[in-house]
């Protein structure tokens, strides 16, 4: 029998020699089961053939587990089925398997393909893959204020928006606090055009942050001019200047909230005026603190402010809470290219405040957009913080201020 009969061209003999521990280890380690199964298939053969089988059945095992091709991986590798099992990654789990099983990485199956429906690759599994995965949606706050751990530490970039508006007119012109000036100097009152120019420069800097980019300490600065520059009877003079710098930290809360994600929250100092001597001086300082949510291509933010109050003797307008309130509302919806802006506040004790709309359209030139905004209520600017007008400006912008 030793002399005729073989099994995978692997003569009886040589099977049996193998030791029941060995077939013990082995099973374990080597997921073999299939080929004990093929090998018991042909017992009858064996045992009509064969003495043996009368005499020890663990004999047959050994024979068939023994026939059994081993993988060098996996006698290399040492690995066994139950650390394979253990390890979480996907990928690197049919690593291990496959070294067990002696598939060379990158082979295709020759299995029939599973009806059953299988789970959605992760994006380390696709890009592993050669796929490209779906494109993440753009976090609106998270790309102005740089949430991701991977933005430039130290970023630089634009804060409110930045536009210029040549032409902006309004329903009522401000005279009234030019008008001591003029007494003063002898001379008539002179009317201020209705009809102007407006610009603001406003941006941000990163000044510290954490490794994750969780914590942020940011300072930025806003400058916004009302220029007369078509009154040549008063030599075009910029009829208004504001300064406002301020510093402040951010934190990345990953929450979410009432059906928006709340992706940043800031705390800080904020001084605005318009650097001007009495009677025109205006100023005010505040702590505020101010939350960042959004959903999509929709975001807002709620401002909160308290009036660090000054001396009598040095307060130049102690009742500017009474028209620009204590809090902010921003907010912003871009839809194919284009923004729409709109800000509330006020105070509600008083019944004054204010409103505005923005249109941004889609680059026409370059960064530069078009650009279109209405103000109406109290505090354009700071010299009109309580005066009441409409007004409405055209021009261009670099962005929408989120």
């Amino acid at each position: 029998m030793q002399k005729v009969f073989r099994y995978n061209q692997r003569p009886i003999a040589a099977r049996i020699a193998v030791s029941c521990q060995e077939i013990t280890v082995r099973q374990q380690n080597n997921n073999s089961g299939r080929e004990v199964s093929r090998a018991l298939s042909v017992v009858p053969s064996i045992r009509d053939a064969s003495p043996l089988w009368r005499h020890c059945r663990l004999a047959i095992a050994v024979a068939a587990f023994v026939a059994a091709p081993w993988p060098v991986h996996a006698q290399s590798t040492g690995a066994t089925l139950a650390e394979c099992r253990e390890i979480a990654s996907d990928r690197d789990r049919l690593a291990c398997f496959d070294r067990l099983t002696g598939r060379a990485a990158g082979a295709p199956s020759s299995a029939a393909p599973s009806a059953t429906p299988t789970a959605t690759p992760s994006a380390p599994e696709l890009a592993a893959a050669g796929a490209a995965p779906a494109k993440a949606a753009t976090s609106i706050l998270g790309t102005s204020w740089g949430l991701d751990p991977g933005s430039d530490r130290y970023a630089i970039g634009f804060y409110n928006s930045n536009y210029l508006l040549p032409v902006r007119y309004t329903d009522r012109v401000n005279n009234r606090p030019f008008s001591p000036l003029f007494a003063a100097a002898g001379t008539p009152s002179q009317t201020l055009d209705d009809l102007e120019a407006k610009f603001q420069l406003s941006f941000k800097a990163r000044l510290w942050a954490t490794d994750d980019r969780r914590w942020s300490l940011w300072g930025a600065y806003t400058q916004q001019n009302q220029w007369q520059v078509y009154n040549d009877g008063i030599s075009r003079p910029f009829r208004e200047t504001n300064y406002k710098p301020e510093i402040f930290a951010t934190y990345r809360p990953d929450l979410t909230f009432a059906g928006l994600d709340l992706k940043v929250l800031h705390a800080g100092y904020t001084h605005q005026s318009n650097g001007r001597a009495d009677p025109l001086s205006r100023s005010w300082d505040r702590l505020f603190v101010e939350a960042g949510l959004e959903n999509g291509n929709f975001a807002m933010t709620a401002r909160a402010w308290h009036r660090i109050k000054e001396s009598a003797a040095t307060d130049d307008n102690p009742d500017i809470t009474d028209y620009l309130g204590y809090g902010e509302l921003n907010a912003l919806y871009r839809w194919r290219g284009n923004s729409f802006g709109v800000m509330g506040r006020g105070n509600l004790g008083t019944g004054k405040g204010a409103v505005q709309a923005s249109w941004f359209s889609r680059p026409l030139f370059g960064p530069f957009r078009g650009y279109v905004q209405l103000f109406s209520g109290y505090g354009e600017s700071m010299i009109d913080y309580n005066w009441n007008q409409t007004t409405v400006g055209i021009g261009f912008a670099l962005n929408d201020g989120f």
